[in-house]
Parts: C-alpha cells; structure tokens; sequence
C-alpha cells in the first residue's frame, strides 16, 4: 500500500498527499538521511518541501537529487523580503541542492505587515521571483506562514499576486479557533476556486513544550506521539478534499504519519478526536492571546 497522489493545484504535477517536511534532516547525519529515502520512495512519497532556513536540510537532499531528481517535486522557500536578497538565497538554494531548478520556491511566513509590503513593493521578492522564474530557475511560486493571521494574509496576497501554492497550519486545536476556522474556510475556497495547491503543517502538533519537560526535543512544539491519535490527526487533516500534509520536523514520527496516510479510508473519527484533545491536554500553537511566533 502506498500513499494517494492527487493533482497539486494547477502545476500538472501529481504529488502524494503526504510531503516529506525536510526541516526533519537540519541536523540531520547524511547517512540517517539516506535512509529517510528509501522510506519515502518505499511510501510512494514523491513531494519534498525544505527551505534555506532550515539548518543543513538542502545540504542533505542534494545527494539524493543525483539519483532521483525525476522522482520528487522539489521545494524551498527564502525568508527574504527584498528582491535582490530573495534571488541571492535561492540561488545559494539551488547551489547547496545541487539542481539548476526547483519546482517551487515559496516566500516564507509572509504575514508581518511590514515584510508584506516589502515583498510586494517594487524591486521586491515577488518581482524577483517572478523573474528567476522567467529565467528557468523555478517552476512556481508559493507563499507560507505561521499563526493566528496567516488565513487571512494569505487571501490579500492571493488577491495580488496568483501564488500556485499557500502553506499555513491545520489541526483540530488550531481549527477550533472560531476566527481562524473562519479565515481558514475562506481561503480554502479561494483555493478551490482558483486551482491553488493546500499544504498544511502541525498536523500532529499537542501543544507548546512545557518549560519543566526534559525529553529531548527534535521540534520546537510537542507532537503527539501515540499511534492512534496521530492516525486520527493525520485523517483530520487528509479528509479536507484536495489537500496537502507535510510531515512533521520530528523525523522519529515520520513512519507513524506515513502508516496513517497509508491506511486513511476517506474519513474523520470526529468523537475521538475530542477524546484526544482532552485526553493529551492539546492546545493550539498560535492565539489570539499572544501566541503568534514561534
């Protein structure tokens, strides 16, 4: 059994509906990560999503792109706001993955009001991008983001640029927030609308670590961990029609995720989800309240 594939907004390109998360190989050994290939090969995982911010990540696909560049949808995102800058990272992005294209390069956690107006500004990263993908140097152009905004702001940046992907969080904690279901909803009809690709992150997410807790820590919020819970996070998720789960920056769950999305049969156990939710003590990573960085 292997994970569904399904069309990525309006890119032609048919990608799992899980997406290997690379922020899980940022301090990663290469051999470990070798590794990590063959189970998503083994998974029929065929869609990678890294940045250049995440640690050694790129530096750590690169090798796998040798072999097996025509197996994966690649991805990365610049955190640059100004136009030169943007290009000079996804150039380092292109060097350090050892490719001379990404399919996708996306602007990333596009949601401060000040980095939003640079970016659409003139000379900004949006008109830079714009021409690296005119060059060849990137096949289409994405916009991620974190908390409590990221909804919204990505509507105003859809209405002023045609993004072909948005990236934001979804889990049954982060949705119970009436204003951000609200905003979520919205923009995935947009989305829908428009042929725009749906990714999502913290999908496993419990809550933000506790000060006093002293396990190792390989995300900076505590995921779930119990086998059931995650199928039953991860089902949450995939039974929204046409998006997208990337997989979690804790690399030590990616086979619990994988396993999930392998067996999911179209629908959500909505009462157990609740259990879960009292149960694990969850709570959403970004509030209202103050919780809107990382």
């Amino acid at each position: 059994m292997t994970i569904s594939c399904i069309p990525f907004g309006r890119t032609g390109h048919q990608s799992s509906r899980v997406l290997f998360g690379a922020a899980a190989l940022g301090s990663m050994r290469q051999e470990k990560a070798d590794a990590l290939l063959a189970t998503l090969l083994e998974a029929g995982v065929n869609h990678i999503d890294v940045a250049a911010s995440y640690g050694d990540a790129e530096l750590r696909v690169a090798p796998w792109m040798k072999h097996h560049r025509d197996d994966f949808f690649l991805a990365t995102k610049t955190g640059e706001r100004g136009g030169p800058a943007a290009r000079e990272e996804l150039q380092r992005s292109l060097e350090r993955l050892q490719v001379d294209q990404v399919d996708l390069i996306q602007l990333h956690n596009l949601v401060d009001e000040a980095g939003w107006q640079t970016a659409f500004g003139p000379g900004g990263a949006v008109e830079a991008l714009v021409d690296a993908r005119a060059e060849g140097l990137v096949r289409f152009i994405g916009v991620t983001g974190h908390g409590t905004q990221v909804a919204a702001m990505h509507r105003r940046s859809l209405e002023r640029f045609h993004f072909d992907s948005v990236l934001l969080p979804c889990n049954v904690t982060m949705l119970d927030q009436a204003d951000y279901r609200a905003d979520f909803d919205a923009l995935f009809e947009i989305c829908r609308e428009r042929n725009v690709a749906v990714q999502t992150i913290k999908s496993i997410a419990r809550r933000r670590w506790r000060e006093d807790d002293p396990r190792p820590k390989f995300s900076w919020y505590e995921p779930l961990e119990d086998e059931a819970a995650i199928a039953r996070a991860v089902a949450f998720v995939l039974a929204k029609p046409g998006v997208f789960l990337n997989s979690s920056s804790d690399a030590r769950l990616l086979p619990k995720i994988l396993a999930a999305a392998e067996h999911f049969d179209g629908h959500c156990d909505e009462p157990g989800l609740e259990a879960d939710v009292e149960g694990f003590a969850m709570e959403p990573l970004f509030a209202p309240d103050g919780l809107e960085t990382i």
